[in-house]
C-alpha cells in the first residue's frame, strides 16, 4: 500500500527555491502559438486609481494605471488586504506589463494566442465592495466586464493582428467565485469581447452560444488547416458551482455537455482536428485530496475538480478527433492523459499561471504546432526570474527535457509510464518534471508523494485513481 500523500508534503512544494535555468533557443519547427492562463489581473492595488478606472472605458485604463502611484496607495491597499485576505499577491499592472513585454519577444511570429481562463483577481467581489461601499446595482458587473476587456485588449495590443481566443474561469463572474448565471447579460456582453477576433460568420454564431453557457467554436487560423478550437466555460461542471443566487442547478452543465457532443460529432463528420480548451481540468484535485488528508485506502474519497466524470468521458470518446486538450486552474505546469479504449487517448496540457499567488514564478508557454495535423510538436515554458517579473527566460523545452519529438497521447503516455516505473523519482525525466511543476519555485518535495501524484496524471476517474494509489490489482 502506498503512503505519504499528505498535506505537509504538498504545502512544502510551494516554499522551496531552485536556480533559474539558462535560456536556450527552441529547436522546434511548425506554427508558433502563445498559451497563457490565470492572469488574475488586480485592478485594486492602487485604490484611488481604481475609482478612476470605474469611471472610464477599458481602452483608457492603460494610461491611468501607468501613472505614478498615489501617495497613500500602500496604506489603502493594506486595508483592502485586511478586509479581503488571500493566500498571496495576484498580477498587478507592473507584472502584467512585464509579462506582455516578454510575450511580445518570446512569442514573436505567433499565429494565435489562447488564454485558458481566470482573467480577474481573487476575492474580486470583496475588494470591489471595499473600494465602492456605495456601489449601485449593476456597477460590479460593469467593472468586471471592463476588467476582462482590458486584459484581453492588452494581449491583443501586445500581438497586433494575432487572434486571441480566451475562456472564462471560475473567478470570471459578475457575482462571485464559482457562481454564475447561464443565459445572462454578463455572458452576452463578455462574449462580444472574447469572440471579437472571429470571422463575421463564426462570430455571429459564437456570440449566441457564449451568451448561453460561455462556449464557442472557432476555426484555427492559417496556415493550420481543417482544424478548430472548442472553448468551454466549465465552471458549470465544477463540483462547487452555484447560480448567482446560490442555487445548485444541473441544467447549464447538461446543456453545455450536449453542445460539446454536437460540436465533436460535427467535427468528426467533417474529419476536422480539434483542440478543446476549458479552465478547470477533469480528474482528481490532488491538492484538495492531500490537504483533506483523505485516507483513500481505508474508505476515504478523492476530491474531484468537477461534479462528474462526464467531461473526461466525452473527450476520451472522441480521441480520434481531439488532438489536444488544454486546461489551467492549478497554476502549475502539468501534463495529463485522458485514457480511451482502443486508442492512445487524449493528450492534455495544463498551462501554468501568470499570477504568482501560489508562490510560483509567473510563466507562459510558447508552443509549436504542425500546420497540417494541428498536432502539438513541442513547447517552451517561459518564466520570470522572480514574482515581480523583473526578467524572463526559458524554463525548459519539452522536447529537449524529455527526448520526445511531439506532444501526443502516445508520447505523454510513455512519459507517464516512465514516471510509474520510477516511484523514487530518480530518473532525469522525473526530476525534470518535479522541477518544472512549480515553474521555477522548486518542487523537490513532490518526490515525497510522487507515486500518488503520478496516479492522477492518467487516472481521471475517482475509482481508477484510488486503485492506483492503493495498489489494487498490482
Amino acid at each position: 500500500m502506498r503512503t505519504g500523500f499528505c498535506a505537509a508534503c504538498l504545502l512544502a512544494v510551494a516554499s522551496a527555491a531552485v536556480a533559474q535555468r539558462a535560456a536556450k533557443p527552441s529547436t522546434g519547427d511548425g506554427v508558433a502559438v502563445l498559451m497563457v492562463s490565470d492572469l488574475h489581473f488586480e485592478p485594486f492595488r492602487d485604490p484611488a486609481k481604481t475609482k478612476t478606472l470605474a469611471q472610464r472605458p477599458a481602452g483608457e485604463w492603460k494610461a491611468i494605471l501607468a501613472a505614478p502611484d498615489t501617495a497613500d496607495r500602500e496604506a489603502r491597499w493594506a486595508e483592502i488586504e485586511r478586509l479581503c485576505p488571500t493566500r498571496g499577491e495576484d498580477t498587478d499592472y507592473k507584472l502584467l506589463e512585464s509579462s506582455l513585454r516578454a510575450m511580445r519577444t518570446q512569442a514573436d511570429g505567433a499565429k494565435f494566442a489562447i488564454v485558458s481562463g481566470d482573467l480577474i483577481a481573487h476575492s474580486f467581489a470583496c475588494k470591489f465592495a471595499a473600494v465602492f461601499p456605495q456601489a449601485r446595482p449593476g456597477d460590479y458587473r460593469t467593472f468586471v466586464e471592463k476588467t476582462i476587456a482590458f486584459v484581453v485588449g492588452s494581449l491583443r495590443e501586445t500581438l497586433p493582428g494575432v487572434p486571441v481566443y480566451a475562456a472564462l474561469g471560475n473567478n470570471d463572474s459578475d457575482c462571485e467565485d464559482y457562481r454564475l448565471d447561464a443565459h445572462s447579460e454578463f455572458l452576452a456582453v463578455t462574449g462580444k469581447t472574447l469572440t471579437a477576433d472571429l470571422g463575421a460568420e463564426e462570430r455571429n454564431v459564437a456570440e449566441k452560444e457564449f451568451a448561453a453557457e460561455g462556449d464557442y467554436s472557432v476555426s484555427l487560423p492559417a496556415p493550420i488547416t481543417h482544424a478548430r478550437l472548442l472553448v468551454l466555460d466549465d465552471l458549470f461542471l465544477s463540483r462547487q458551482y452555484a447560480s448567482c443566487s446560490g442555487k445548485t442547478e444541473a441544467a447549464p452543465a447538461a446543456e453545455q455537455l450536449a453542445w460539446l457532443r454536437a460540436q465533436l460529432d460535427e467535427a468528426r463528420r467533417r474529419k476536422e482536428s480539434v483542440w478543446v480548451m476549458t479552465h478547470i481540468p477533469p480528474g482528481v484535485d490532488a491538492y484538495a485530496t492531500a490537504t483533506k488528508a483523505a485516507n483513500l485506502c481505508s474508505g476515504g474519497k478523492a476530491k474531484m475538480f468537477l461534479s462528474s466524470e462526464a467531461l473526461a468521458e466525452i473527450l476520451a470518446n472522441y480521441s480520434d478527433t481531439i488532438r489536444l486538450a488544454i486546461f489551467a486552474h492549478t497554476h502549475m505546469d502539468e501534463v495529463r492523459l485522458l485514457p480511451a479504449a482502443g486508442t492512445a487517448g487524449v493528450a492534455a496540457k495544463i498551462v501554468a499561471s501568470i499570477s504568482p499567488i501560489n508562490g510560483n514564478k509567473p510563466s507562459f508557454t510558447v508552443a509549436r504546432v504542425d500546420a497540417a495535423t494541428a498536432g502539438l510538436k513541442d513547447y517552451r515554458v517561459i518564466a520570470a526570474m522572480d514574482k515581480a517579473g523583473t526578467a524572463w527566460s526559458e524554463e525548459y523545452d519539452f522536447a529537449q527535457a524529455y527526448g520526445r519529438r511531439e506532444f501526443t497521447a502516445a508520447t505523454v503516455g510513455s512519459l507517464i509510464a516512465g514516471f510509474n516505473a520510477d516511484p523514487g523519482a530518480k530518473t532525469s525525466e522525473s526530476q525534470s518534471y518535479i522541477h518544472s511543476y512549480g515553474t521555477g519555485m522548486g518542487a523537490r518535495t513532490l518526490s515525497l508523494f510522487w507515486p500518488e501524484y503520478v496516479c492522477a496524471l492518467e487516472n481521471d476517474g475517482a475509482s481508477a485513481f484510488q486503485k492506483c494509489v492503493c495498489g489494487e490489482g498490482k
